[in-house]
């Protein structure tokens, strides 16, 4: 297999494991339905950053601790998962008001990227990818594996930010629509801490049981 077509097939697998919905998805959703453009944006460049991340763990895994992918596995289900429900029941239990977050915007602001940033690092989706795939297809045959990184993190990025970024701005709009019916907003949001909890759930019994 050539470079181009080791590359291609990577895209594919990490479009997929991007589209297919899950807690980073459901993050940046929520905070665009409940903060606007400015919160979705927010909670999107957030992940982004923890994308960039894991291609840095990705390419310390394959250069110096591929023994330790086993072990890494459950632990970081279990811890991913317990964060994602204490986000979710926190989210699940707010009143969430168009009002009240205009007013503190620059603080909002920067608490949703911490989260989201968290978010996307203890995402146990996220790391099952980087641990199952960049064995296959980092190899030394293609060159520096600093430079297949950098091309991996890059393709990771635009990825994310064309993925989320689009449904922040959507979620976003449709937002706007609600701003007269701040009761339907606060159900949102409340609605998307449960369903949040429940995913993470579901992730922290797969955890405790490969842990």
């Amino acid at each position: 297999m050539t470079y181009a077509e080791n590359l291609w097939l990577f895209t594919l697998l990490l479009a997929g494991i991007i589209i297919v919905p899950g807690m980073d998805m459901i993050f940046v959703i929520a905070n665009g339905l409940t903060g606007g453009r400015r919160a979705g944006i927010a909670a999107t460049s957030g992940i982004m950053l923890g994308g960039a991340a894991h291609t840095l763990f990705g390419t310390v895994a394959v250069t110096a601790l591929s023994t330790l992918v086993p072990q890494l596995a459950g632990p970081m289900l279990v811890i991913g998962s317990a964060y994602m429900i204490w986000i979710g029941y926190t989210l699940a239990r707010s009143a969430i008001v168009i009002d009240g977050i205009e007013a503190s915007k620059l603080h909002r602001t920067a608490r949703i990227f911490t989260q989201g940033l968290i978010t996307c690092l203890l995402n146990p989706k996220a790391w099952l990818f980087i641990l199952a795939t960049y064995p296959q297809f980092m190899r030394p045959e293609y060159g520096p594996f600093w430079r297949q990184a950098l091309v991996m993190g890059a393709l990771t990025i635009v990825l994310q930010a064309i993925v989320y970024g689009g449904l922040a701005l959507a979620a976003a709009r449709g937002r706007d629509a609600l701003t007269a019916k701040p009761q339907i907003t606060i159900w949102i949001g409340r609605a998307a801490g449960w369903l949040l909890v429940v995913v993470a759930l579901v992730m922290l019994v797969e955890g405790w049981r490969s842990w």
